[in-house]
């Protein structure tokens, strides 16, 4: 059933922008499959849904391959375009996003395999970023800020 559940998922998203979670239980409803807000969300989890821009407003998307060390161009571009600003404290680094980008920063950043990065979560505009040590954020800073700026 949950397979068989986020597959419909994964086809309904390519098919029509679903922006929020009520939108694509109503859409799950509405062909028979029973569920909660409470399932949505976990199969959104599960699936690695992130939001995208798309057309007037945001919508859920499917990941599209991680970027390897070798090509960020994914993930400089959403840097530059949705990054806010950013700092740093011990071995901590909080990305400031436009509303609705953090996850999609947040998924290209797990992919990018930095060697200083141990991991990160997001909300909705705010990621918080956990460095392998102190020494390391110096230069996951200056890696960020590079990209921002280019």
């Amino acid at each position: 059933m949950k397979s068989k559940r986020q597959k419909r998922i994964m086809e309904i998203i390519n098919q029509e922008p679903i922006g929020t979670q009520e939108e694509l239980a109503q859409h799950l409803l509405n062909e028979g499959i029973s569920v909660t807000q409470a399932t949505v969300s976990r199969d959104i989890k599960e699936l690695r849904l992130v939001k995208v821009a798309r057309g007037d407003g945001y919508a859920y998307g499917l990941p599209s391959g991680q970027p390897s060390i070798q090509d960020n161009t994914r993930l400089r571009r959403i840097l530059r375009d949705a990054v806010l600003r950013i700092a740093e404290s011990e071995n901590i680094i909080v990305i400031h996003t436009l509303p609705g980008n953090a996850n999609s920063v947040c998924s290209l950043l797990d992919g990018a395999e930095w060697e200083e990065y141990l991991g990160a979560v997001a909300g909705d505009d705010t990621i918080l970023v956990v460095a392998k040590s102190k020494d390391h954020v110096a230069v996951m800073m200056d890696r960020l800020r590079e990209m921002i700026e280019q």
